[in-house]
């Protein structure tokens, strides 16, 4: 068997066998077959595709490449959730404590920011001491004691997506359905989830512009988990503008906080509470969304969830006295405030381009391996649908110098519209998959 067998196979559109799939991850893996060989087959399953079968195969294949995490000895149910990433985005920080209240255990393998949208790994370790490393033995003994832990991908776990994703990255072939699908599966079932929930964003902030990508999207990662024998639940969320009223790595883990205390905004709390109450449905531990929803709900009211937060952030080495104190005053020096042009309605707060503002501050990569900022960001006063009058501040910037501050005012005052007519407010929960 030769590679470039296989290359011309998927390049004439033709289905490859689970061991010829075989043959191409582990080479690939092990150094025998190099990047330029791997990168045409990538271009080549870009244009033609994978069918359901094969998409599994390559699922499989990429989880077993490395080490999968052995969780049986907790008592469970070990439940996880998945977002395609956005702005704004720190549902995971809100559901994960809700979720482990409600006695569901939650083994969270987060990414890092790149381009526009966020990392859940940067976010928390804006918190002092705060560690995502561990050995499988701490992550066991996190689980048990917290009911969840946040870690990142080790070289040890997946080791094929780890390569392959970086060689996506800069051969123009991010944008595949069955690619995109294997890559977040294998990582999810290689840390030892039973059932997972995803949150598939569609809009200007996200990965997948608009509905019918998103669905393609959510409909693959469904019936291929399900196809592997796991629950799996979709959700598809609207990403055209920012979520909650934060952007910025401190500043997001402190609106969590606010969210867990029954505070935080409209907007965030429903998604993350959507979510968290599929993550008890998935398990098993509740039957329909409103008795879920409700039992979230609850442990938010009755502040086991915020105890559970503090918890956890002292498991993973952080400082829970370092983040109450800082909590609502730790920013960046250099501030700027986007005052509106004119009395009316917002009509538009581009997620896109809020993100861009973060990585000028920052909050951001550009590149994988970019450092970011832990207490730089943006806070929004006022969102789409909300009247201000002119001159009313909609948001303020906070910089570590005065250029950064000017570069991120002027792309707020293209990201931001207001209109004299009252928009219409897109939903945020588009469409439910299972």
């Amino acid at each position: 068997m030769r590679a470039a067998d296989l290359i011309m196979k998927k390049r004439d559109g033709q289905v490859l066998s689970y061991g010829e799939l075989r043959f191409f991850i582990e080479g690939y893996v092990a150094g025998e077959i190099p990047d330029y060989q791997a990168a045409s087959w990538l271009m080549a399953v870009y244009f033609k595709g994978m069918s359901a079968e094969e998409t599994g195969n390559l699922t499989k294949l990429m989880m077993h490449s490395g080490k999968v995490l052995d969780l049986s000895s907790l008592k469970g149910p070990l439940v996880d959730k998945h977002s395609t990433g956005g702005v704004g985005d720190k549902t995971s920080l809100i559901l994960a404590p809700v979720a482990a209240a409600c006695g569901v255990q939650v083994p969270m393998m987060s990414g890092r920011a790149l381009g526009h949208t966020g990392g859940t790994l940067d976010k928390l370790e804006s918190l002092k001491g705060y560690n995502v490393t561990f050995t499988e033995p701490e992550i066991l003994r996190i689980l048990r004691e917290t009911g969840y832990i946040v870690m990142g991908q080790t070289e040890h776990i997946v080791p094929a997506d780890r390569k392959m994703y970086a060689l996506r990255d800069v051969t123009a072939t991010v944008e595949s359905i069955p690619l995109i699908t294997a890559s977040i599966l294998s990582k999810k079932l290689a840390e030892g989830a039973d059932s997972l929930v995803f949150d598939v964003k569609c809009g200007s902030g996200a990965f997948m512009k608009n509905e019918e990508a998103a669905l393609e999207l959510a409909d693959s990662l469904v019936n291929t988990g399900k196809a592997m024998g796991r629950k799996i639940i979709a959700l598809i969320t609207a990403m055209d503008e920012p979520l909650g009223n934060m952007v910025g790595n401190f500043l997001e883990v402190e609106e969590a906080w606010e969210c867990l205390q029954g505070r935080g905004p409209e907007d965030l709390m429903e998604v993350s509470m959507a979510l968290a109450a599929r993550m008890l449905m998935a398990a098993g531990v509740c039957t329909n969304p409103e008795k879920a929803l409700f039992l979230c709900r609850e442990k938010i009211d009755n502040g086991e969830a915020s105890r559970i937060f503090l918890e956890n952030l002292k498991s993973q080495g952080g400082d829970p006295d370092w983040f109450r104190e800082n909590a609502g005053s730790w920013r960046a020096p250099v501030r700027r405030v986007l005052k509106a042009s004119a009395a009316g309605y917002i009509s538009r707060i581009d997620a896109f381009q809020t993100g861009m503002a973060g990585i000028s501050l920052g909050v951001g990569r550009s590149r994988a391996g970019d450092p970011v900022e832990p207490h730089t960001g943006i806070r929004f006063f006022a969102k789409t649908g909300d009247f201000v009058e002119k001159n009313e501040a909609v948001c303020e910037i906070f910089a570590l110098s005065n250029q950064q501050a000017d570069e991120a005012l002027g792309i707020m005052e293209r990201a931001v519209k207001t209109d004299p007519e009252k928009p219409e407010v897109i939903p945020r929960i588009l469409r439910e998959i299972t």
